[in-house]
Order: C-alpha cells, then structure tokens, then sequence
C-alpha cells in the first residue's frame, strides 16, 4: 500500500463572489464569506474598489438646511445640474461655483430625468413629485409644463347613441356607463370629433353641442369609445422618460395609476385630438424605463409593456401581475437587459430574440439578507452602472448613518454568472453615469450637500477605503487530517505599491485555535515572471522590470489545524490591486 504523501498543495482561485446564504461547510473555494469593498472583476479575481473625490469643489447651495440632502445630479450641456432641497444649480465639473437655475419651486422628493430632443434642441426636462415637471433649454432658461388638464382623464363607454342633429343648441345628451370621473362640464373626444357639455347626471352628459362636420356620422355607435379631451395633469409626477418621441409622465399624487403621455414631439401639449392621452393600469406605478423598442412600466405588484409608436396603436400587455419594483430609482439597463429591485431581491428582465418574451429572474439570492436588513429604508435606495465593468451598484443610503457605514451591493456578471460583494462608505442620494468623449463618468449627490465622482483615486475623498476579504474554511481535501502550513502563495495583479495584510485562521476561529500574527502583503519584493510588464516602471511602483501584471507572493506561515481560512485586510490608501488566487502549501499531521 502506497505511503500517504506527507506534503500537500490546494490551489484555488478567486470566483464566485459573496455568498452569505450557505454554510462555509458546502461553499466553494474560491467564494467569499467577506468581500467588502472588493468586487468582482470581469477580467477574474476580486479587486479592491477604486475611490471617490469632488466633482464640483464646493457643496451644493442648501435650501433652508445643512441637512438637506443633493436629490438628483446629472449632467446637460456640458455642465453639472444638481437639485438640493426645492432648489436647482447648474455648474462647470472642477468648479467652484453654483448658479441656480430654477427658482419658485416648493418643497420636493426624489427626482428624475430626462435628456431629450424632440425639435432639433437638446433639452432636459425634470420631474420632482411634488412641482410641475421643468423643462430646460442649453441656455438653462426653465420652462414648467402646464398641466393644462380640464378633465381627470378618464374615460368611458358609450351606452346609447347621441340626438340626431348638427347643433344640439344645448339640449344634446351622450349617455355612458358612469360619469364621475368626468368634470362637470367640459369637452369630450368620440372618434374624430370633438363635444362640448355643460352638465351632467350619474350617467349623462347634458348640454352636448358638436361641430357640423359632413364626415361624421350624426350619430355615434353604441359602445363608441368616450374620453376627456386632456389627460390628468402632470403636476407632481414622479417619473417622466421620452418615448417614441412622446414624452411619459407617471407618479402623480392623485392618478398613482395613470400614465400620461404628450403629443408626439411636443413635451407640453396633451390633446387627445393631436395624439396625447393617458393610459391606466390597475396597480400604483414605481417606475418608468425604456428598453429596446418597448417601454416597461413598473408597479408595486406587477410590471406591464407599453408597445407601438403612437396613440392609434399604443397597446399594453402584462409582463408579469405576480412581481413588481418597490423603488423605480432601482431600475437599469445592465448588461443587455433591466435590473430592478423586487420585494424578494434584485430581479431581471430578460430580453430574447422573440419580441415579446421576456423572462423574470431573482439574481441576488447569495446576498438576500443584506437587502432584507435595508429594505425597511427602501424608499432611499439608489443605483448606479458602470458599464466598463459590467457592473450594477445598488446604495441603501440612510440619512442617520454615517457615511462609513453606509451599505450597498455591487453586481457583475461574470459570464454567465452574477457575482457580488459589498461596499461601505459611499453614501449617494442620487447618481447618473454618462459617456464624455468615450469616458465613463459616474457621479453621485450626497448627503453631505457635495457632488462626488466615483472610480476616482485610492480613497473615498481623503478617507482611507477600508477593505476585507475572507475565505471559507478549507479542510484541504481530508477534514480529518491536521495541516502544519507552510506556505500561502498569493496571486495577484498589482497597479502600484499596496499595503495590505494577510491573516490566517484556523479551526473556524475557536478560542483554542491558532491566530498568528498579520503577514504583511507588499507588491515590493515578489516573484515575477520574466518578459511580461510594460516597460517604464518606477520605483514608486515597486514593480520588477520584466515582471508579470499577475505576481506571486511568498509568504512562509505557520500554525495548524483541521481547517484554515485566509483574510487580507486592507485599511490604507494605495492604488487597487487584484486578488486572483492562493496555493497553500502543509505537511500532514495526524488525523484525529
């Protein structure tokens, strides 16, 4: 019988991501019990974050209030436009000076956005949920959309064909099924052709007077199609998004369930008789956001598809009446499909070839519980992407807790695999990524009243990124055989200098385990492969002419157990680098 080898080598890398919904006894190697303010890297292994820094040097004016938080920032025009409080500025990226750029406007709530341009003129145009939505030009000069609603928007069927007639001299009537969405007089649509009332009863609009017209029927069929001449008014909507060159608004304190949408080309004007109108869904709409040629609408319970390109052939169809989006500031286009945030966790909509259908899925079960330990603060959530990165991070901003402390998620499809990790200490009250002259800019508000660009420099705006990632418990292939370490080789790829610390634990750290000291992890002195670093290295890189972009590092170790788990703190301010894998390398000991 062969003798049992004495030493031993496992080699694992880094795949897979946080996982905090399995026991470390079935976790795969390479996954991570901690993974803070690492993430995933598309290109493998698990980076340590990049920084953040001021995108304008001086905070945002506040309204009446060092409290108030940035509730949306974007770019238009070349310039910054940030809303703090009930208040708007606009202002030069690296400037030291905010100018107001909207003024009367009352309190507001969570904004949103969006670049358009409808007539040849780019503009911006605004949505606060409590203001008329605000239109601005290049100039920055404002405009407010007049509600200009003289009905409520609703509509009905006919129940019995009008008088004979052309003039009905006031003494016309149209009787439909229920009046009381309907104003007490006002102007109807039927078809083509426009009436006036000046009265009604539970099921009649009296006063009907009609234009003569030679093309339309004296009488209009039962069951003809009734409805106000304007939508509901769009003060205080929520959500507003450009469409098939309409413009959508959603979110109205009073029509929760009511989308409305403008003439085509033409933001401010609703006539149902030029192509305006409103469309009514049985759930409270969440969220707006548009994908491939469909326009998704996003409810508390349910999630529905806007197809066609205008009012003559608008239709809608029920993506799904069993899930909907709790926070529409969760919404994205993420790797050639939607992101959202559901009641059971981040979920997605996947797109196929086949127009019209579209697929649910839950993708964040490995981190479930940190999103049911915010989701009571919801409402506060934010979201970003980072498209270079494949990458989508979710925010549960909360304004009483520090920034330091501030949770958030960050996903990556690897493949075809999401993988996550969890930031801290960045705190965004709003966000928006756009490309400037094919760069990546992502940009966030904070609570703090400034303006912040992220994947900027090595810490968070002067304070140091504390980052952390731990193993699972590796038994090494035999739970049974006591390991003496002897060695931890560390592959990883370095972008300068780092400073960083690796720990060993063993025995899943009970008290009578082995707990050596931190082994400093330094990019000066590893081994490098011959023939692969760029050329031009400096001494403040600590790289090895010649080197490898993935070195390894030696480190002689000691201590023994049944099971080890590997930790590599990092607390300083040194440039990212990349964890790819480990080789840990024993003598067997005896088996108990």
């Amino acid at each position: 019988m062969p003798e049992l080898s004495q030493t031993g080598a496992y080699p694992f890398v880094c795949e897979g991501g946080l996982v905090k919904n399995k026991s470390t006894f079935i976790m795969k190697p390479g996954e991570a019990i901690e993974l803070l303010n690492f993430e995933p890297d598309i290109e493998g292994g698990y980076r340590r974050i990049n920084g953040f820094n001021k995108y304008v040097s001086v905070v945002v004016p506040q309204t009446s209030s060092s409290a108030e938080e940035v509730l949306m920032v974007t770019t238009f025009n070349s310039k910054v436009v940030a809303a703090r409080g009930e208040k708007i500025f606009q202002a030069t990226a690296g400037g030291s000076s905010w100018t107001e750029i909207d003024t009367g406007r009352t309190s507001a709530g969570t904004y949103t956005f969006e670049r358009f341009n409808f007539d040849g003129n780019d503009k911006l145009i605004v949505a606060d949920g409590n203001n008329d939505p605000t239109v601005f030009n290049t100039s920055f000069a404002a405009t407010d959309v007049d509600p200009a609603s003289t009905g409520t928007g609703q509509s009905t069927t006919l129940l019995a064909a009008i008088a004979s007639g052309t003039g009905m001299s006031g003494s016309g009537t149209i009787t439909v099924v229920d009046t009381s969405q309907f104003n007490s007089s006002g102007s109807v649509l039927i078809g083509a052709e426009t009436f006036t009332y000046t009265g009604k009863t539970s099921t009649t609009l009296t006063g009907v007077t009609r234009a003569t017209s030679s093309s339309v029927a004296a009488d209009h069929e039962v069951g003809a199609f009734v409805s106000d001449l304007f939508p509901p008014a769009v003060q205080g909507a929520k959500f507003v998004v450009a469409f098939k060159e309409h413009m959508f608004y959603a979110g109205m304190s009073g029509t929760k369930q009511e989308l409305v949408f403008s003439v085509p080309f033409d933001e401010d004007n609703f006539s149902v008789a030029v192509g305006g109108g409103s469309i009514r869904v049985d759930d409270e709409i969440t969220g707006l956001k548009v994908f491939r040629e469909d326009l998704f609408i996003f409810c508390q319970n349910r999630i529905f598809k806007l197809s066609g390109t205008s009012q003559a052939n608008f239709a809608i169809t029920a993506v799904t009446r069993d899930i909907g989006c709790i926070n529409g500031q969760t919404i994205q286009e993420f790797a050639g499909d939607l992101i959202f945030l559901g009641p059971d966790g981040l979920r997605t909509i996947a797109g196929t070839a086949r127009i019209g259908d579209v697929e649910l899925g839950t993708i964040s079960s490995n981190v479930q519980s940190l999103f049911d330990f915010n989701l009571a603060n919801a409402a506060k959530f934010t979201s970003i992407v980072i498209p270079d990165k494949t990458q989508y991070r979710i925010f549960f901003t909360k304004s009483d807790v520090g920034e330091n402390l501030t949770e958030g998620v960050i996903c990556v499809l690897k493949g075809q695999q999401f993988e996550f990790s969890e930031i801290r200490g960045v705190r965004p009250t709003s966000t928006d990524t756009f490309i400037d002259q094919g760069n990546v800019i992502s940009i966030h508000g904070s609570g703090d009243g400034f303006v912040y660009r992220q994947e900027q420099g090595n810490d968070f705006d002067g304070t140091a990124i504390n980052a952390r990632y731990r193993s699972p418990d590796l038994t090494l292939n035999d739970p049974g055989i006591r390991k003496n370490m002897q060695r931890v080789i560390v592959n990883f790829s370095p972008e300068s200098s780092i400073d960083a610390d690796l720990f060993l634990r063993y025995d899943y750290e009970a008290k009578e385990s082995a707990r050596p000291a931190a082994y400093p992890l330094d990019s000066a002195d590893v081994a490098a492969i011959y023939g692969s670093t760029t050329y031009g290295l400096t001494s403040t890189t600590k790289g090895t002419y010649g080197g490898s972009s993935q070195p390894l590092f030696r480190q002689p170790v000691e201590g023994s157990g049944f099971a080890v788990a590997l930790r590599v703190n990092d607390g300083g301010v040194t440039a990212p680098y990349s964890l790819k894998g480990f080789q840990l390398e024993y003598q067997l000991g005896a088996r108990r």
